[in-house]
């Protein structure tokens, strides 16, 4: 482990102000970054730990709207009776990512904001049309996944809470490997505010929407609808878990699976 400061800052204005200067990295629940760092694959010199800003933790319900604090961990998601009352799907999606350890430390804006190519919440954020705010803007997820570990967060900029709207109906599948619990594909659809969504994660090198299983949920939200849709491999991820021509079938396959415990 290479040497770098540390800073844990009381505010998200302290917080922002640590993290605008150049090296510095923020640390939320930290699975991914300090793994990343013992590899040498991150080389921050500083880290700006957000577990003692209390304004960032939090999970409330009100006018069809699930709003949750950015350092709320997984498994606080995954208990919360609300989060299962509101969306049963996203306190599913919560329940299943890593194992307890990861649960128990790794956060949804940590998530949201690494937007590694296999997580979970990207889905959720994308599949439910969430809201992502920051403590300079608010963000509509359809313009918040960039690409690669790439969101549209600029540097000084740090994710507050996710908003979720209440959805009629939605659901979420999940074909995980084994050894991570990554997603090799996980489909999260929904029908309500945001309209008729399906988004994907694990197959390509950013989380997606498939048009083609839109249209035919719009028009029949029904397992059988998913039956048949073809998914082009263009783009999906080939490695040793699995071909692109073997995700792109797995994508309706486990739409419909969602859509059926939705």
């Amino acid at each position: 482990m290479q040497a770098f400061a540390y800073q844990n800052p009381g505010s998200v204005a302290d917080a922002a102000k640590a993290a605008s200067h150049g090296g510095a990295k923020l640390v939320a629940g930290g699975q991914s970054l300090l793994a990343a760092m013992k590899l040498g694959l991150a080389a921050p010199d500083s880290l700006v730990d957000l577990g003692a800003i209390a304004e960032l933790r939090g999970i409330t319900v009100a006018s069809g709207t699930v709003t949750i604090g950015a350092m709320t961990t997984h498994a606080e998601v995954a208990a919360s009776k609300d989060v299962q009352k509101a969306i049963p799907a996203l306190a599913q999606l919560a329940s299943e990512i890593g194992d307890r350890q990861v649960r128990n430390r790794g956060t949804i804006g940590g998530s949201l904001a690494n937007n590694d190519p296999a997580a979970d919440y990207p889905a959720a954020a994308l599949g439910l049309g969430a809201t992502i705010q920051t403590n300079q803007r608010s963000i509509a997820a359809d313009d918040f996944f960039k690409g690669l570990y790439e969101t549209a967060l600029k540097d000084g900029e740090l994710i507050t809470a996710v908003k979720f709207p209440v959805p009629e109906k939605a659901g979420w599948q999940k074909f995980k490997q084994p050894a991570s619990r990554f997603s090799t594909v996980g489909v999260f659809v929904s029908k309500g505010p945001a309209g008729t969504r399906v988004a994907v994660t694990g197959a390509k090198a950013c989380v997606f929407r498939v048009n083609a299983l839109e249209t035919k949920l719009q028009a029949s939200w029904d397992a059988a609808s998913c039956n048949g849709v073809f998914v082009p491999p263009t783009d999906i991820t080939t490695d040793l878990h699995g071909t692109g021509e073997y995700r792109a079938a797995l994508i309706p396959v486990l739409a419909g699976r969602a859509v059926a415990a939705s």
